[in-house]
């Protein structure tokens, strides 16, 4: 059965982008770290979930599998790890040093799609791909530095950047797979 929620899984990054965005921007030094626990949470649970769910099965073509399912499950661990990191005011270090990893994971998906020509737009993914891993390849240092006010909008601008490249994409495949997939039957009711 052909199953592609993939546009799922862009608006939920999109999601959780911006709400990254937004923690790095003013929650960061905040003394209320709890109000950013369910948005993490909800963006870490949709992620894991699909994120393992492409990773298991396959549902899709090719090696989108990999490219969106794998890192997908990265995110998710990463926003559900925030979430209960901030609900219990542990230190955020460890979960940024994984973020470290899984960001060299994105960027390599990113460069690998554009050398590839994976994706319909295989320039703006790639490119997409590459900004939301320097979110995390850059996520301990801006803990570090989260005193200094220019180094924190510049990862800023570059989580925007990546959830609006995101959301361009996604918005546009969710407008594209109503038409595609209007008269997709189940293989029961064939």
């Amino acid at each position: 059965m052909f199953i592609d929620y993939i546009t799922l899984m862009l608006i939920n990054m999109v999601a959780g982008l911006f709400l990254l965005a937004d923690y790095v921007y003013r929650g960061i030094d905040s003394s209320n770290q709890r109000q950013w626990i369910p948005g993490f949470g909800i963006t870490g649970a949709i992620a894991l979930t699909t994120g393992l769910h492409m990773s298991f099965t396959w549902p899709v073509t090719g090696s989108f599998n990999i490219a969106f399912g794998e890192t997908s499950i990265l995110f998710g661990i990463l926003f559900i790890a925030a979430a209960i990191a901030l609900a219990q005011g542990w230190d955020l270090l460890t979960i940024a040093i994984y973020g470290f990893f899984a960001g060299v994971v994105a960027i390599v998906v990113g460069i690998r799609i554009i050398n590839l020509n994976l994706t319909r737009q295989p320039l703006l993914s790639g490119i997409g791909f590459i900004l939301t891993g320097l979110g995390g390849v850059f996520a301990a240092p801006t803990l570090y530095w989260k005193t200094n006010r220019t180094w924190r909008l510049i990862g800023v601008a570059v989580l925007i950047v990546a959830a609006l490249i995101w959301a361009f994409t996604g918005y546009l495949a969710y407008w594209n797979h109503l038409e595609g997939f209007q008269k997709w039957v189940p293989a029961p009711m064939r």
